[in-house]
């Protein structure tokens, strides 16, 4: 509260004093990627970076985690200098040491921030912890014992579904819908109630602990691009603690991380778990505004 409150007198002093050295207070990123096995995190990564320079409230470093730095503990990210972390790992990411992975739990738990991208909700199927943290993920082993596979209805009822089943499938990269769920929520608030994204990988059956998660918006996953048929959560955010969780299946590779959908809701969804609030505008020609 008190960071929020000299934030915005920093930012109406600004305003007032022309040429004054008063600015407001940087969001402080931390983009966390390492080795995984499906996806180009080194090819990503740099465009991550680049999205976080067209919005000056924020401020971007990196960190990047490798086998032996996992295995021999000397992998120590600083969480507590920055106000999120954004989890651009995947599946067969090495273990962070164990010691790192409380230190993270901690941060989120004590009011930190997280975002999860894409397959960030692969990795590490034994960390219990961080499986709170993304509600559900796919792939490495999960299945009904990881929790229920979660959906929502025709009705627009959300599914717990705890029958057996493997956690984690996608058909091929195609054009879909987003069907925004939680209009009102600061995140969502002003997108168009359907938008377009894509071509990319469309998750489904993901399974997890899927506790305290709002989902914010839905994707329909064909049978006709080897789907389940359903609607499947696409955006969310999760508690855990004090702190806040934005996860989006969406950001296969660059060209899918380009799309004026994906950068919008990145974006709005990382201020979010950073502070709580929006200010980021939704652009006038959203979703087809063009990122170079």
């Amino acid at each position: 509260m008190k960071k929020k409150i000299l934030a915005t007198a920093a930012a109406i002093l600004a305003s007032l004093v022309p040429g004054s050295l008063f600015s407001a207070e940087k969001i402080k990123v931390l983009i966390a990627d390492g080795p995984q096995g499906a996806h180009q995190y080194q090819e990503t990564t740099p465009v991550l970076k680049q999205l976080f320079t067209k919005v000056p409230q924020f401020k971007v470093d990196h960190t990047r985690s490798s086998k032996e730095s996992c295995a021999d503990g000397s992998y120590k990210p600083d969480f507590n200098k920055y106000d999120v972390v954004v989890m651009n790992e995947g599946y067969g990411a090495p273990d962070w040491p164990k010691g790192t992975q409380r230190a993270f739990e901690k941060y989120i738990a004590n009011g930190g921030g997280m975002v999860s991208i894409h397959a960030a909700n692969n990795c590490w199927p034994n960390w219990k912890e961080y499986n709170k943290m993304t509600a559900i993920g796919g792939w490495g082993g999960r299945n009904e014992k990881s929790g229920p596979y979660l959906y929502i209805n025709d009705k627009g009822e959300v599914v717990r579904d705890t029958s057996k089943g493997k956690g984690g499938a996608h058909g091929p990269q195609h054009e879909f819908e987003l069907v925004v769920r939680e209009k009102e929520h600061p995140i969502m608030k002003g997108l168009p109630p359907v938008f377009k994204h894509g071509p990319d990988e469309l998750y489904d059956k993901l399974r997890g602990p899927a506790e305290k998660v709002t989902i914010l918006a839905t994707a329909f996953s064909s049978k006709e691009k080897k789907g389940t048929g359903r609607h499947e959560p696409a955006l969310m955010t999760i508690s855990y603690g004090k702190g806040r969780v934005f996860h989006s299946i969406l950001g296969h590779h660059v060209k899918q991380i380009k799309e004026g959908s994906f950068v919008t809701t990145f974006l709005r969804g990382t201020e979010w778990a950073a502070t709580g609030e929006v200010t980021i505008p939704v652009p006038k020609d959203f979703p087809n505004q063009k990122f170079e």
